[in-house]
């Protein structure tokens, strides 16, 4: 008993099955998570920190050696780079392949004491690289007094907001924070005789919290406790200090005020900082959307108590809004092609019953799919989506195939049985292959190692699952309900072949009767590939299109070394390119170390009076206008991967006066190079610095130390920390100069007292002018120069030999090495991979093809159809003017399995003719015509299936419509193929196996006719 046999004689279980698939597919698609990007961690942690104004020589020996030691003795730590500015460091760590989490965990928690450790630190942050985002909700409260903003964040939003059950956190940028200041009266500290030093330690040393031990022989033995922490400003004030003239409390000696920080908050909302931020965190249980719906509803009740006055409190953006787009677009994208496809099966078979059994398993094959999903633990994202939008053109394809099977033997005028049986038998094999050639161009991509991998292969998988659940309905449901509900009329089971099949035999015969005919088509269509080839160039090219809708994400890429006061003028330059530019509702600038982010909101879209692509490009092209004014070396897209330099050196060493002679050096002998330009190094822009030089011999004379003229210096020149309050802000304590010292004169005027009273400064020190670099680089610890560049008219391979010449020639000291790295090598690897992925791609499905077949040829002839496919999306992608990306990539990808399947099945049956006895060109004609009608069915659902995503508007039509609009053209033009190229090749293979057959015929009588001549003589 066969297994079809098995599943007609058990429908009862059949159906039970298919209930169940409704109920658990019902239940999973509740339970699936849905989300913008599906959660994928990376090997990869990147610890940034900042340290306020700090010089960079004072950030690289204070925080980035510091850390990069920590990180030297970390078990899991594969290398680490690090990149020094003024007051920043930015240290990225790449950890050994599959323990990203748990270093991860390691490295924040070894890092992170070092923020109080560290006097100068602000904060430290370490985040592991990953797709999903810590906070997916954004707000901003602006348009009033920051104290008053302030004060309604930490007191109203932070509790009310993090009691809701589906809020994991929130987190404040912008917050007006307080800090103790305190400056000493110079005056009154002479007249004391007391030293700015002394105090400082006095002050540190009064700020405690202690306990000395138990009194034994007391009642219940209580612990001795000494407690003089500083918990306000008024406890500073009351701090004793011993002095020449007796004891003095410290307010007599020094200013002592709580004050506002003057630290960037590193956010800017149109061009201000008096905004501050809240991001907002979900706990794992609960969707984006369910975490959306929550805070909103507790933010309209904190508005109606009345407690936002003065200010205004508005949302940013809320990643659920665009899921929650995609998620109903798709949605009814399917209802839509579902319909679409039922309707072209009704118009093909004028069968109402046959339109039903194909209405209950798309349904069916769409729930099955959910429920691997949700077994296999993904969610309903971004990538889930495209790879669903990518199954459901394809979903009823099998079903089609084995149902029209079906149909076509029931028209013979077999029993219900029989016509089920070998109607399944006739397609089975074809139906098997089609799904397996489709599967393995997927597989491969499994192989693509690193970031771009791991989203691959979500893609795959869900694809994969999609074209197996429909492949399951289509064996089980399909000949379930064919054998007995799938009934004919009595006109339907005498019906003659309709006119449109007779006309496609007859152009078949003609074909198939002369060579110049099938030769003449073969022509014409190459002929069309390489005209299409010519039109490549037309065709609007981009990266990855824009996901978001009336929303925008930008990266402003920095020059090396810009400080934190040319930052602020930047933002303030992007607001003012902003305010000029149509439909631009707010502008949001977040300071990432090396880059500033800007989030744009536009006027909802029935405000508008542009349509975003438009909006996009205004403000690309007024940002980019930036460059010429500040120091801003490029403005991208974050959706499109802004491309670093092709060429680049790294020169290692200690001293970065050597570094630096030598990256000068590098830099001329890059220049002359053809077709290099844009050299550059990572050292920026050089500052000027006064380095300090002390007259030691002055001050053995005069008995002086030179940690005193540090402390005098300290006192004149920069507010130091000294500590903080013990209060639930732990608000810094620092000591700032009385005066400022804004030239050298002021400095070498300072006075200073030694052992013979009070003298000069200069008596004791020198200045000499020195150049520090904006910015310094580390790899693995050790100092690294990079010297970089950009290549025109010439190609990689070549630049890279010539610069391979001189880096070998290149004459480094003893103590510094030099190597090659950029994004060349990279990009190297990454095409090779793509070109190895792709050939394995093609042999396995040259593979399934030939076991399918088992035929060597007879595949080949299939895949004939695959680079003329490529004809149908130019000339799609021309007439609609959609662009090639990466999303419109992977239509094509999944372009190559879907033509396959069409030409699989006209194959297939010549095969089966061939089989039985028919001659080639009979064979042919007959398989034309009995594969026309499924053919032209499933192209036609699929195109229906697709059509709702061509022409969708919304938050995912950027990235689906494209893509649709790559498999309709490829489709509908490689049916063409299908039935008219495909027949003629095959053809051409025959006659070229028979020409060979007539050669070695010949050369065989050839062979037996000579020696038979010399037995006759």
């Amino acid at each position: 008993m066969s297994m079809m046999e098995f599943i007609l004689r058990r429908k009862i279980a059949v159906g039970l099955l298919v209930v169940f698939v409704f109920m658990i597919g019902f239940y999973s698609l509740n339970k699936l998570d849905q989300e913008l990007m599906p959660p994928i961690s990376f090997d990869m942690t990147i610890v940034q920190v900042d340290a306020g104004q700090m010089p960079v020589l004072d950030v690289e020996d204070k925080v980035t050696k510091p850390i990069e030691q920590i990180l030297n003795g970390m078990d899991g730590v594969d290398s680490h780079t690090s990149a020094t500015y003024v007051g920043k460091s930015s240290i990225t760590v790449m950890i050994e392949e599959g323990r990203g989490d748990e270093v991860h965990k390691n490295i924040e928690a070894a890092v992170a004491p070092l923020s109080t450790q560290i006097p100068g630190v602000q904060y430290i942050n370490s985040f592991q690289m990953t797709t999903s985002q810590e906070y997916e909700f954004y707000m901003d409260i602006f348009n009033g007094d920051m104290k008053d903003i302030s004060a309604f964040a930490k007191n109203v939003v932070e509790p009310r907001l993090e009691a809701l059950p589906e809020v994991r956190d929130v987190k404040f940028d912008g917050l007006e924070e307080n800090e103790v200041v305190i400056q000493f009266k110079g005056d009154e500290l002479k007249d004391a005789g007391v030293d700015s030093q002394q105090i400082i330690q006095t002050i540190q040393q009064s700020n405690l919290i202690t306990s000395f031990g138990e009194l034994s022989e007391e009642v219940n033995e209580p612990t001795l406790r000494w407690n003089t922490s500083l918990t306000n400003v008024e406890d500073i004030k009351g701090i004793l200090i011993p002095t020449m003239s007796g004891v003095k409390e410290l307010s007599e000696l020094a200013d002592i005020e709580l004050q506002v920080r003057e630290t960037a908050s590193g956010v800017w909302k149109d061009g201000s900082q008096d905004v501050v931020m809240v991001q907002i965190g979900r706990v794992s249980e609960v969707t984006q959307i369910e975490m959306a719906e929550a805070v909103r509803a507790e933010v309209e009740k904190i508005r109606e108590e009345g407690l936002i006055s003065g200010f205004e409190f508005e949302e940013i953006v809320a990643q659920a809004d665009y899921v929650s787009e995609a998620v109903n677009g798709v949605s009814s994208n399917i209802l839509i092609g579902g319909l679409l496809a039922i309707v072209v099966l009704f118009l093909f078979l004028r069968n109402v019953r046959a339109t039903m059994i194909i209405g209950i398993s798309i349904p069916l094959s769409i729930l099955l799919t959910f429920a691997s999903m949700w077994i296999l633990g993904y969610s309903l994202n971004m990538l889930s989506l495209i790879a669903l939008g990518l199954g459901i053109g394809m979903m009823v394809d099998a079903s089609i195939v084995i149902l029209e099977s079906i149909y076509r033997k029931k028209e013979q005028g077999l029993n219900n049985r029989e016509a089920v049986l070998i109607g399944v038998k006739e397609v089975a094999s074809a139906v098997f292959a089609s799904m397996l050639t489709t599967i393995v161009v997927f597989l491969p991509i499994g192989l693509l190692g690193g970031e771009a991998g791991k989203f691959m292969i979500i893609l795959s998988v869900v694809v994969i699952v999609t074209l197996v659940s429909s492949v399951v309905v289509s064996f089980t449901l399909i000949p379930s309900l064919s054998e007995n509900f799938l009934k004919l009329t009595k006109r339907q089971q005498n019906k003659k072949e309709s006119k449109i099949i007779l006309s496609y035999g007859r152009f078949i015969k003609w074909l198939t009767d002369k060579k110049r005919r099938r030769y003449g088509v073969i022509f014409l269509f190459c002929l069309m590939f390489i005209g299409s080839l010519a039109l490549v160039t037309k065709v609007p090219m981009t990266i990855m299109p824009d996901m978001y809708n009336r929303y925008s994400e930008l990266m402003v890429s920095l020059d090396k070394g810009v400080t934190p006061d040319q930052k602020n003028e930047i933002a303030e330059a992007i607001h003012s390119k902003l305010v000029d530019i149509p439909d631009v509702k707010e502008g949001f600038v977040l300071d990432q170390i090396e880059f500033m982010f800007v989030l744009i909101n536009m006027t909802p879209e029935e405000e508008a009076t542009l349509e975003q692509k438009e909006v996009n490009e205004q403000i690309l092209k007024g940002l980019l206008e930036l460059k010429e004014d500040y120091p801003v070396m490029d403005v991208t897209s974050v959706m499109s991967a802004g491309a670093s330099y092709p060429v680049q050196i790294e020169l290692s060493g200690d001293d970065l006066d050597g570094l630096t002679s030598l990256s000068s050096d590098m830099v001329k002998d890059l220049n002359g190079i053809d077709g290099i330009i844009g050299t550059t190094t990572s050292l920026g822009t050089l500052m000027d610095e006064e380095l300090i030089e002390l007259n030691e011999a002055a001050m053995k004379k005069d008995g002086i130390t030179p940690l005193q003229i540090l402390g005098q210096l300290n006192n004149f020149t920069s507010s130091v920390p000294i500590g903080s309050l013990q209060d639930e802000g732990a608000t810094p304590i620092l000591v700032a100069p009385d005066e400022v010292i804004a030239n050298k004169n002021q400095l070498l005027e300072l006075e200073v007292t030694t052992q013979d009273g009070l003298k000069d400064l200069s008596n004791y020190v020198t200045f000499k002018q020195v150049k520090a670099p904006g910015q310094i680089d580390h790899k693995d610890g050790e100092r690294v120069v990079k010297v970089l560049a950009n290549i025109e008219n010439r190609d990689l391979g070549s630049v890279n030999r010539d610069v391979q010449e001189i880096v070998e020639n290149f004459d480094t000291p003893d103590g510094y090495s030099i190597s090659v790295g950029g994004s060349l090598e990279q990009q190297q690897e990454a095409i090779q991979d793509m070109l190895v992925i792709l050939a394995i791609a093609i042999f396995l499905v040259y593979v399934v093809m030939a076991v399918q077949f088992n035929h060597l040829l007879h595949p080949i002839i299939v895949m004939t159809i695959i680079p003329m496919t490529f004809t149908g999306v130019i000339l799609g992608l021309l007439l609609t003017q959609r662009e090639l990306s990466i999303m419109s990539g992977m239509g094509v990808i999944m372009l190559i399995g879907i033509v396959l399947n069409n030409a699989i099945l006209l194959i297939d049956r010549a095969k089966q003719l061939r089989a039985g006895n028919y001659g080639v060109g009979e064979a042919m004609v007959e398989a034309g015509m009995n594969r026309i009608r499924p053919i032209f069915m499933t192209t036609l659902t699929t195109v229906g299936g697709m059509l709702p995503l061509a022409i969708s508007t919304g938050a995912a039509s950027n990235y689906q419509a494209p893509l649709a609009t790559v498999v309709i053209a490829g489709l509908l033009f490689s049916t063409l193929i299908t039935l008219v190229l495909i027949p003629s090749v095959y053809m051409l293979f025959d006659d070229l196996g028979v020409g060979i057959r007539k050669v070695f015929k010949r050369k065989r009588s050839n062979g037996t006719e000579i020696p038979t001549a010399k037995k006759a003589g």
